[in-house]
């Protein structure tokens, strides 16, 4: 199970451009272009121009989970409508993964350290522009807790910022961001890796919402349904395991204490996020497949909502079916980018949906939910907004919670505002 399996499993789901186009807002204009066009089909650009104008041999695949319809079929789920319960059933029950030799790790056919490890040779995209350069925006951060040894992984950006220098911001809330506290508070440099590129199965895996600390392997190969192919780091072995299956890896440490400013950037907001601080991350070794693809989420398009949005229908459908048997649905609607989500109910029992609805403004992003009787078509933003429409009396109908952890992206948030209110 790898990118290129899925790739060659499309068809007419994929579209393959041979004209060179740049990997400077080039890639990501066709992005937005289709998005407005309500068009998603996969993109492989086979002649990547680097921003100097030279060619790239490695090409880039983008637009890759734009589809629900798509997204749902890799997962194995015959009707994107179905993915909560699935997700939520699979996400318990984990597959422990598998370790191979680097021989048998396609993702070590090469090997490169020291100079010859340069970032500047991927064909990373700039996708917008105040954007201050090139950003790994699909690029797995794995590390470890260093009290217990176990991993986490998590999409994370990454800015290019030289040959063997990137920055990496680990979002503060993130398991990841935990485990480089406590490699700091020890003086000890974090060790990581960040690998691009496999099966959309395992990519949405290693999304699922965990406890602290909780395996991402094993998840992954729950939801994907098969066991994880694992390879020690060249770097750092195995206390840092990747995916040997995977089309690039780069490795390398955080010094403690070691930031710089970062951003501007597009986030999955829709909006241009402020810039920040983040780690700095040194270079020691990029590994990859011979004949490696690159892969690249557009920041704030469907693209990156997809995989993530599923993830958390999942999530929630495991919180709020605890409390509310009646639950039987639950859609993360693009529309609402992370922040709304709609239950659906069959004779709930009373009392039970408004359960139902705290419990899922429990969950951090959740700002908005939305409870809907079986007749409403989740799916459907015109079912939705005609029953909110036709069968809401505002002071009889709604709650709203004020003081609630929530997304610190929020753009409506005022500044320096750590919680926020939910209705």
């Amino acid at each position: 199970m790898d990118l290129r399996s899925f790739l060659d499993s499309l068809g007419d789901d994929l579209l393959e451009i041979n004209e060179p186009v740049s990997v400077v807002h080039e890639m990501t204009a066709l992005q937005h272009e289709l998005d407005r066009a309500g068009r998603f089909p996969v993109l492989r650009f086979l002649r990547p121009r680097l921003p100097g104008g030279e060619p790239s041999v490695i090409p880039v695949v983008n637009n890759l989970t734009a589809s629900r319809v798509l997204t749902a079929k890799a997962l194995g789920v015959a009707d994107h409508r179905h993915c909560a319960a699935e997700f939520a059933r699979r996400s318990a029950a984990a597959i422990q993964p598998s370790i191979v030799e680097r021989a048998d790790a396609p993702v070590q056919q090469v090997v490169l350290q020291g100079e010859a490890a340069d970032l500047t040779r991927l064909p990373v995209l700039t996708q917008h522009e105040l954007e201050p350069g090139p950003y790994l925006t699909a690029a797995h951060a794995t590390t470890f807790d260093p009290d217990t040894l176990t991993d986490n992984t998590a999409i994370q950006r990454c800015w290019v910022m030289g040959p063997r220098r990137m920055s990496w911001m680990a979002y503060p809330a993130s398991h990841n961001a935990r485990n480089l506290r406590k490699f700091r508070e020890r003086g000890e440099p974090c060790p990581v890796a960040f690998w691009i590129g496999h099966h959309p199965a395992v990519v949405i895996g290693t999304q699922a919402k965990l406890d602290y600390p909780q395996s991402h392997w094993s998840a992954a190969g729950g939801i994907a349904g098969v066991a994880l192919r694992l390879v020690p780091s060249v770097t750092h072995g195995k206390r840092v395991m990747v995916p040997a299956d995977a089309e690039i890896v780069i490795e390398g440490w955080v010094q403690p204490g070691a930031e710089t400013a970062d951003g501007p950037f597009g986030e999955y907001t829709g909006y241009l996020g402020p810039q920040t601080r983040a780690a700095v991350c040194e270079i020691a070794c990029i590994t990859r497949r011979a004949d490696a693809i690159y892969h690249d989420y557009g920041s704030g398009l469907t693209d990156m909502l997809v995989p993530d949005n599923i993830a958390m229908e999942g999530k929630l459908y495991a919180l709020v079916k605890a409390v509310a048997p009646s639950l039987v649905n639950v859609h993360v609607p693009v529309s609402g980018r992370r922040f709304h989500a709609c239950l659906q109910f069959e004779r709930p029992a009373r009392g039970e949906v408004r359960d139902a609805l705290a419990a899922a403004l429990a969950y951090r992003r959740c700002k908005a939910v939305f409870a809907v009787d079986e007749d409403v078509d989740i799916f459907s933003a015109d079912e939705v907004l005609w029953a909110l429409a036709t069968r809401v009396q505002w002071s009889r109908d709604s709650m709203i919670l004020d003081g609630l952890s929530t997304s610190t992206l929020d753009p409506s948030l005022p500044a320096g505002a750590q919680t926020g209110s939910k209705i």
